[in-house]
């Protein structure tokens, strides 16, 4: 087995957003900082966010931005206080990416290119000084004797044969992402390194993810795109609603997606994996209550007089929807306005405040944004990212136990855990360096003592 002679004091595993802002921080502090990249390139996962967009942060408070991660945002309290938005977007000004705000908050390159954003932070680490070797993929955590010492890479590319190499290290900060986007090199692999070194990891299951729906309706509908619309997750034997979003969403071949599906998609997918039927509410009409929404059919019924059951949907509804609803309200598309009757009024309004979907299923890791679960935070320094259980060693990113709906959230806290993890790596070898400077000097004159 080869050991890599150029020993340097912190190594990031992995290069996506996390990795690469850990990497330039231990760097910038003083610390010989490697990336070891499994990928032939970093930032893979980073290029596509945001439909390659790049949603970057959002310009939210910190109570606000806590409040959207689960299952415990306290835990991001400590980085987030030293680095969120207004920090993140002076960084990126600083490297020369502009930014803008957008609705809801939503803080994007001013380029609209997520590419951008890659080069930028590749520059950055550059100019620091970080050695970056890619297609290097770790396969194990080194330890002894409760300190971190390096990691073993199953192949490099400066290694023709292929054979495993050893690289030494004071510290290791793992920011290999999770499982969702598998073709990015988000394959898991944090997770088997943090349990083989003793670390506790919350099951893993796709986060931000389409939901698959029962019946036809939604091949039915595919293509169309509801704006303005409440959806509420009713789990069967619940008396309440588990979660409610306000929003767009979009039906597809196989169900629905769109921002408001995915920010709901966390309690869908953690019902379904106890096997509790979930189904889906859709609130056509969020803006209108029971009464109001009374009073408008009225007032439409009435100006229409003879035409027709389907011209008054018009009205409400967009085209395609028209036929679903006729169907699932039993009234005749052909019956006119002045002869509906109240309790057909009755079963229209119930109908548009309570278009119901049952979800079978969610999709695969492959068409997830997030990764729900991970390395357990209650192990985890939150004032430093630091392993509890082994010395010298550090976590960031999607590897950890936190994920929030979307609007830039998840991003920020890639970029503030591996801001805290690389200032606090470096921070720790430089001290590791001056107590054994400091011990060599004191031996002689214990000796003369």
């Amino acid at each position: 087995m080869a050991e890599d002679r150029a020993r340097h004091q912190v190594i990031v595993v992995g290069g996506g957003a996390a990795g690469l802002m850990a990497a330039g921080q231990a760097a910038a502090h003083g610390a010989r900082t490697q990336i070891l990249e499994k990928m032939h390139r970093p930032g893979r996962k980073l290029r596509i966010t945001g439909k390659g967009r790049c949603n970057l942060t959002n310009t939210a408070s910190l109570p606000e931005f806590l409040d959207h991660f689960a299952p415990d945002g306290r835990f991001l309290r400590q980085c987030f206080s030293g680095f969120l938005a207004a920090e993140l977007v002076a960084f990126f000004e600083e490297l020369g990416v502009r930014t803008v705000t957008e609705r809801g908050g939503r803080v994007y390159p001013a380029s609209d290119q997520a590419q951008d954003v890659v080069d930028a932070l590749l520059r950055w680490v550059a100019a620091q000084g970080v050695s970056l070797q890619a297609r290097a993929s770790v396969d194990r955590l080194i330890v002894r004797e409760g300190r971190v010492t390096g990691v073993e890479v199953a192949r490099a590319t400066d290694d023709a044969a292929g054979a495993r190499r050893v690289y030494g290290a004071d510290a290791v900060i793992v920011a290999t992402g999770g499982a969702s986007y598998p073709a990015t090199g988000s394959t898991g692999d944090g997770y088997r390194l943090a349990e083989s070194v003793g670390h506790t990891v919350a099951p893993v299951r796709p986060a931000l993810v389409p939901l698959e729906t029962a019946g036809d309706l939604a091949p039915r509908l595919q293509g169309l795109s509801l704006r303005n619309v409440a959806v509420s997750v009713w789990v069967k034997g619940e008396s309440q609603a588990q979660a409610r979003a306000f929003g767009e969403m979009l039906f597809t071949h196989f169900g629905v997606s769109g921002p408001i599906i995915l920010s709901l998609s966390r309690q869908v997918v953690d019902a379904l994996r106890l096997g509790k039927p979930v189904s889906l509410s859709i609130d056509l009409k969020p803006a209108l209550d029971e009464g109001k929404l009374d009073a408008r059919l009225l007032r439409d019924i009435d100006s229409l007089g003879k035409r027709q059951y389907a011209t008054v949907l018009k009205g409400l509804l967009p085209r395609s929807l028209i036929p679903i609803c006729v169907e699932q309200t039993g009234i005749a598309a052909h019956k006119p306005a002045h002869q509906i009757t109240a309790q057909e009024r009755g079963r229209l309004r119930a109908w548009l405040k309570d278009f119901s979907l049952s979800v079978t299923g969610h999709r695969p890791f492959a068409e997830a944004i997030m990764t729900a679960g991970g390395v357990h935070t209650g192990e985890i320094d939150p004032r430093t990212m630091a392993s509890r259980l082994v010395q010298g060693l550090y976590f960031a990113g999607e590897v950890l136990d936190v994920d929030a709906d979307t609007g830039g959230y998840n991003l920020q806290a890639a970029f503030s855990t591996g801001w805290l993890a690389g200032r606090s790596a470096a921070r720790y070898v430089l001290e590791q360096g001056e107590s054994r400077a400091g011990s060599t000097a004191q031996a002689p004159l214990e000796g003369i003592r």
